[in-house]
């Protein structure tokens, strides 16, 4: 599986079903209903967009998609439309420790775990179903009905350590 650089991205995960995209799209029109929002182009675009982009897109990045199909929409309104996904759990916000806050689809059916390079902030997604099984064990053995997680581990990514070992190499 390919990393994600801040600078690159790349779309980790298998594109989204046309079944998860029609659900997606249903959660969030009786959601908008509920609201009392309507559905304007822009909005529709930046879904759109927002559902083919790469995964763990930021505002910037997801704003930039946009606007090279649509230079007249605003960061307001990307920003709005994304807390929009994430209310009616379209998306999931995620946080890396870099500052920036990310955005992916929340495909419970396509789980995965990250690994986050504190050095490039590259992200790679990974299943391990060990990991998957010992937490289950963990939340039994103390009581817990597990509703859900996130893994995150942080350390330096093998192209990193290249760099830095080619670095010290050099002195």
């Amino acid at each position: 599986m390919k990393a994600k650089n801040k600078h690159e991205p790349q779309r980790q995960s298998p594109a989204p079903s046309a079944a998860s995209l029609t659900h997606f799209r249903t959660l969030l029109a009786n959601h908008m209903a509920k609201k009392g929002l309507r559905q304007t182009d822009q909005r529709k675009l930046i879904v759109e967009t927002f559902f083919n982009s790469a995964n763990h897109v930021s505002i910037e990045e997801l704003l930039a998609e946009v606007r090279a199909k649509d230079p007249r929409v605003g960061y307001a309104t990307v920003y709005r439309t994304l807390k929009l996904l994430t209310e009616c759990n379209v998306a999931f916000e995620r946080k890396f420790g870099d500052g920036l806050t990310r955005y992916e689809l929340a495909d419970e059916e396509s789980h995965h775990d990250h690994l986050i390079c504190v050095e490039c902030q590259s992200i790679i997604e990974f299943e391990e179903p060990r990991i998957e099984e010992i937490q289950e064990e963990v939340a039994e053995k103390h009581g817990f009905r597990l509703l859900s997680h996130k893994h995150e581990m942080y350390g330096v990514c093998a192209s990193c350590q290249a760099k830095m070992n080619r670095a010290a190499g050099s002195r």
